[in-house]
């Protein structure tokens, strides 16, 4: 096997060990609800795979990770209002924040590792909710008005819905940048990677 092929193969075999470890986080993660939802811990295996595997193993790994919480049952609260709106905002929270955050990382990590490790970590959460946000106000306006939490929709959906899920979330994944950058140092001389 030519070094090229080995090298593949060993970034095929940390994706796959990656999503089982954000398989396994979300199912932990069913009992650990701060807010309305569960605390997101599966953005950091996501940024270690785009830190090392490159942006597109980061929307890989956030589309598994968004294919888990549509099988939450907290989702099914949304599939009733609207599968469409359900499937398209989950879909896209996950891909995306594993996207940006696998270029937000490649862009910085030039400068310090540590900064883009940083950086990858607030950019990921900020995505995902944000994402999850904008899916609230276009889809679920009026479910979420029905809930009474407030009759503004921009506060029923910060405080009713997100609430202190996004604030857990950014501050397991500043906490954990440290981490982040100890495993793609040693994932880079695993796989053999040119750093």
């Amino acid at each position: 096997m030519n070094s090229e092929n080995s090298v593949k193969t060993r970034k095929l075999v940390l994706l796959a060990i990656l999503t089982a470890i954000i398989v396994v986080l979300q199912v932990i993660t069913q009992f650990i609800k701060p807010g309305f939802f569960p605390i997101t811990l599966s953005l950091t295996p996501i940024i270690v795979g785009a830190a090392l595997c490159g942006a597109g193993a980061g929307a890989f790994l956030g589309f598994v990770f968004s294919v888990m919480v549509l099988l939450d049952p907290a989702t099914g609260a949304f599939l009733a209002v609207s599968v469409p709106g359900t499937v398209v905002t989950v879909l896209l929270k996950g891909t995306l924040a594993g996207l940006v955050s696998g270029l937000v990382y490649r862009v910085l990590e030039k400068k310090n590792e540590y900064v883009a490790a940083v950086s990858a970590g607030i950019v990921s959460p900020c995505v995902n909710t944000g994402i999850f946000f904008l899916g609230c106000m276009l889809f679920f306006s009026d479910f979420i008005l029905g809930l009474g939490v407030s009759d503004n929709i921009i506060v029923a959906i910060a405080v009713g819905m997100i609430g202190a899920n996004f604030f857990v979330e950014l501050a397991v994944n500043v906490v954990l940048s440290g981490v982040i950058v100890m495993l793609v140092k040693n994932g880079r001389k695993i796989l053999k990677l040119e750093k």
